[in-house]
């Protein structure tokens, strides 16, 4: 294993879009300016090159791609104004972004991937370093950077997280992905930069001279641990948070559903549609058809029953006195849940962070199931109406979002195993694995990818304090569900 810091600067050069932007100022919304006090989304992806591309061409190829990229999100090669009235604005003034080339080819992909503990070496692998949102005003608000491995390449992007949640992030990088491959700009999910939603609000929110700071200690002692959870042990688990015996129809009607449910699909895949409902009785679904009067009965999703889980065994490793209150925080995306829905790829944050509380000596007193119809229970009433009465609440008290684990009893759950994070082939196929660098990390912060496999398995990032961890580690009922390491 090559030492630290084994990572070098070959060069650094400022990229701008290969056409002037015709969009103005985009008012920052109060899904966008809580994040200015977070630090920049810190996202990458691992690859093995194509073979018959050396640097000398690569590196040329991906500033050219990233320039026409920037074209398509002006935004991102813009920087943050503040008006005299306080209001916060994405100026699209084309200024550009960093664009880095390192070199870390004392590295092995199998160096970085092998062992327990996610490699610390990855952090190098990303600029911004602890970068806070606010400080868009002055930097750019995008930074690639491009590493080198010994028999691999690191793909890492540093992104202001008051510009973008998630599902703008990625749609960002699968573009930035397909515009590198050649692919047809009828593929692009072409992101929607309007303003004129419920989200866009009058309320200013007044911040220190210099700007905020993060809510959290960035320098305690933590761990950091990817947990494989196959399709088989993650359907196991919504049976038992349903009450029901898992069998493998019910494996397979779920994968179906899934694929049925998803709009892009569907749009990008007219058949889909008809093979789907074909397989669909080809697994005997009817036979277990509900009467048409059957009472409707809510269904726990797989990823709240995952959760569910990990909301447990943390909370027995934190050994906590049973009448501490718990918290579980989810973020959820708002762009279907308004009336009227927002655009799909609607340019910004539209997400809100949902609570769900409990004792301790409830968590771990009840079973799995009674910990996932909580969070399932507020999930579900998260719809137009809280939306907004988020929204009204935020504006009667503009403030900064309270990232972290004050109290030493909270999970904080992001990202989502729906991204499309291995969709981004740059022309040389899939990524081998998403990591993540230093950004917004402490106790309890935890992070869902989906698994490489793309058949419902999904990989958790699980950020905790030494002693949780292995506490975690060493809890059966979560190590039961849990891949086995290599």
């Amino acid at each position: 294993m090559p030492s630290c810091e084994t990572t070098s600067l070959v060069s650094k050069c400022t990229v701008f879009p290969d056409q002037k932007s015709t969009l103005g100022h985009l008012k920052l919304s109060v899904s966008d300016l809580p994040m200015l006090s977070c630090h920049y989304i810190q996202k990458g992806c691992l690859f093995t090159p194509h073979p018959s591309l050396p640097s000398n061409s690569l590196i040329p190829l991906l500033k050219s791609s990233l320039s026409r990229t920037l074209s398509v999100f002006p935004p991102l090669a813009g920087r943050f104004t503040t008006d005299s009235a306080g209001y916060v604005y994405i100026t699209c003034n084309d200024a550009g972004v960093d664009f880095l080339h390192a070199n870390a080819t004392g590295y092995k992909i199998c160096d970085l991937l092998s062992p327990l503990d996610i490699s610390p070496s990855f952090k190098e692998f990303f600029t911004f370093d602890r970068k806070v949102s606010y400080s868009g005003h002055s930097s750019p608000l995008l930074a690639v950077q491009v590493t080198e491995l010994a028999d691999g390449v690191f793909i890492g992007c540093a992104v202001n997280h008051a510009v973008t949640d998630g599902t703008s992030f990625w749609n960002f990088f699968n573009t930035f992905a397909q515009v590198t491959r050649g692919a047809s700009k009828s593929l692009y999910k072409v992101p929607d930069f309007t303003r004129d939603n419920i989200l866009i609000s009058n309320a200013v929110l007044r911040l220190p001279e210099g700007g905020p700071k993060v809510t959290f200690n960035a320098d305690a002692p933590l761990r950091e641990r990817i947990f494989s959870f196959s399709r088989e042990s993650i359907q196991k688990l919504k049976s038992i948070a349903n009450n029901r015996k898992w069998t493998d129809a019910n494996n397979a009607v779920e994968l179906i559903m899934k694929q049925s449910n998803d709009y892009n699909i569907q749009k990008e895949n007219g058949k889909v549609a008809s093979s789907i409902f074909d397989s669909w009785f080809k697994i005997g679904v009817n036979s277990n058809s509900k009467p048409q009067n059957a009472v409707e009965t809510v269904e726990i999703s797989s990823f709240q029953s995952l959760c569910a889980l990990l909301w447990r065994a943390v909370t027995r490793a934190r050994k906590l006195h049973p009448s501490k209150t718990t918290t579980f925080r989810m973020a959820v995306n708002c762009r279907h849940r308004l009336e009227p829905r927002l655009e799909s790829y609607y340019f910004g944050n539209a997400i809100q962070s949902i609570p769900t509380y409990a004792s301790a000596g409830e968590v771990l007193s009840r079973d799995l199931r009674w910990c996932a119809e909580q969070l399932n229970k507020n999930v579900r009433a998260h719809d137009d109406s809280v939306v907004r009465k988020y929204v009204e609440d935020w504006e009667k008290n503009p403030r900064v979002f309270p990232l972290g684990n004050p109290d030493g009893a909270s999970i904080t759950m992001g990202s989502s195993p729906r991204f499309p994070m291995y969709d981004n082939d740059f022309g040389w196929g899939r990524p081998l694995a998403v990591r993540s660098g230093k950004a917004n990390k402490f106790d309890g912060k935890i992070s869902a990818f989906p698994g490489r496999d793309g058949s419902g398995t999904v990989d958790l990032e699980v950020v905790l304090a030494p002693e949780t961890m292995e506490g975690v580690e060493s809890d059966a009922e979560f190590m039961l569900y849990a891949t086995p390491q290599l």
